[in-house]
C-alpha cells in the first residue's frame, strides 16, 4: 500500500473523521513536521492517542525525498530534483530576488531580499508546447496535493519562500483538484502564504479558469499566450486548438470582471515566429480592453529539442516599446535565470545531475512579484 503524504489534507481529514479525531490537529502536525524534519509520528506531542497508530499505518511525514540540489552559476537560482515514492522525479526551482532593485510607477520599491519557488504540478505534461522541454517527456502522472506541498517544504529548508509560482512541470489546471487543495494548504497555518503571493500559470484551460476565481479568490493568474493570433498559437502550442483565442479572451474578461485583478500574460519571444512589429500591434489590440501585465520571455534553448531561436535584444526592446508606447500596456522582460542548470523557463525536464555548483551572489529584482 502506498502511503499518503502528511500534507494531503483531504485524505488525512477523511481518515481523522472516520477515527473520531478532530481535524484541527492537522495544522499542529504540519507545524511540528516543519520544525522537526526528521521526526517520527510518535514524537509529535499532544495528539489524541488514536492518531498515532493511524498516522503510522497510512501516512508518511514526507512521501518524497530531495535527491539533489544544484546551484546555478548565476548564484541566485537553485534547482531541486525531488524523487517521489513511485520512483518518478519532478523539479522545482528557487529564484532569489531583491524587490528594492525594481521600480513601480517610476518610484523605488520597498521590501528586500526574498525567494520565489517555482513548483511542478505533474510529472511531464500533456500540452506538448514545442518550445518547452517538459512537453518532450509526455504526460506521466498528476501529483497529489501533498506532493506539491512537499516541494515547498523541501525548498523552505534551503531558503525562506515568500512567493510560489505554478510554472514548473505540467499544466496546473489539468490537475485542478490537487492544485487547488495544495494552494489552500499553502495559505493555511503554518505556511500562511497570501493568495496574492501565489501565481498559477495556464495555457488557457477555459472551464478551469472560470472556476478558479470562485474557488481561490485573490490568486494571481498567468496565461501562457505566446502568440496574438490563433494559427501561430496552434503551430507552437498544439493544445491551443482546444482553446480558441476568442473564447479564451472572453474567459479572461469574465475572470477579470469577477476578480477585479490584473492578469499576467506570458509571451515567449521566438525569432521570426511571433516577434515582429506587426505581431506586437496584434497583441496590443487583442489585450487593450483587458488590464494585464505582459511578461516577454526570451526563449531558453532546450538542446537538440530546439526548433526555435531566441529573439535578439533589439527585437525584444522594439516589441516592448510598441506595447508600452502605443497601447499603454505594462510590459516587462523576464530575467534569464538558471540556464546553465536547465532551470530557466521552458527548460524543466527531468535529468539526473552530473555536476553541482555552489556560491552566492547579489539577488536580482523579481518579475513575479509585480504588484498588480
Amino acid at each position: 500500500m502506498a502511503y499518503k503524504s502528511a500534507f494531503d489534507f483531504s485524505v488525512m481529514k477523511s481518515e481523522f473523521e472516520k477515527a473520531g479525531i478532530k481535524h484541527h490537529f492537522i495544522p499542529l502536525i504540519w507545524k511540528h513536521v516543519l520544525q522537526n524534519p526528521n521526526c517520527q509520528w510518535d514524537e509529535i506531542p499532544s495528539l489524541p492517542s488514536a492518531a498515532y497508530p493511524l498516522l503510522n499505518s497510512k501516512f508518511k511525514i514526507s512521501t518524497s525525498a530531495l535527491h539533489s540540489v544544484i546551484n546555478s552559476n548565476d548564484k541566485v537560482t537553485t534547482k531541486l530534483l525531488i524523487k517521489l515514492q513511485n520512483g518518478e522525479f519532478v523539479e522545482a526551482v528557487i529564484m532569489r530576488y531583491d524587490t528594492r532593485l525594481g521600480k513601480y510607477d517610476g518610484k523605488p520599491r520597498t521590501g528586500g531580499p526574498r525567494s520565489t519557488l517555482c513548483v511542478s504540478s505533474q510529472v511531464g505534461c500533456k500540452m506538448g508546447c514545442k518550445f518547452c522541454a517538459t512537453g518532450s517527456m509526455g504526460y506521466k502522472s498528476n501529483l497529489s496535493s501533498g506532493e506539491i506541498v512537499e516541494q515547498l517544504v523541501h525548498a523552505s529548508r534551503i531558503s525562506t519562500i515568500r512567493n510560489v509560482v505554478f510554472m514548473g512541470m505540467g499544466e496546473p489546471l489539468n490537475n485542478y483538484a490537487s492544485v487547488v487543495e495544495a494552494i489552500r494548504v499553502m495559505t493555511a497555518s503554518p505556511f500562511q502564504l497570501s493568495p496574492k503571493k501565489i501565481t498559477v500559470s495556464t495555457v488557457g484551460i477555459i472551464h478551469a479558469i472560470n472556476k478558479l476565481q470562485t474557488d481561490i479568490p485573490n490568486l494571481n493568474l498567468a496565461v501562457s499566450l505566446h502568440a496574438p493570433v490563433q494559427d501561430i498559437r496552434c503551430q507552437i502550442m498544439p493544445a491551443a486548438r482546444a482553446f480558441p483565442l476568442e473564447r479564451l479572451m472572453n474567459a479572461l474578461r469574465e475572470y477579470q470582471n469577477n476578480s477585479q485583478q490584473k492578469i499576467f500574460i506570458e509571451y515567449i519571444m521566438l525569432d521570426g515566429v511571433n516577434d515582429e512589429e506587426q505581431q506586437a500591434h496584434q497583441l496590443g489590440k487583442l489585450l487593450e480592453t483587458l488590464q494585464v501585465v505582459i511578461n516577454l520571455i526570451p526563449f531558453n534553448p532546450i538542446g537538440t529539442l530546439s526548433h526555435f531561436s531566441t529573439s535578439n535584444d533589439q527585437k525584444v526592446t522594439r516589441f516592448q516599446k510598441i506595447l508600452r508606447g502605443t497601447y499603454n500596456i505594462r510590459t516587462t522582460v523576464r530575467k534569464q535565470m538558471g540556464q546553465d542548470i536547465s532551470g530557466a523557463c521552458g527548460q524543466l525536464v527531468v535529468s539526473l545531475p552530473d555536476k553541482r555548483s555552489t556560491g552566492s551572489a547579489d539577488p536580482l529584482t523579481d518579475i513575479e512579484d509585480l504588484r498588480i
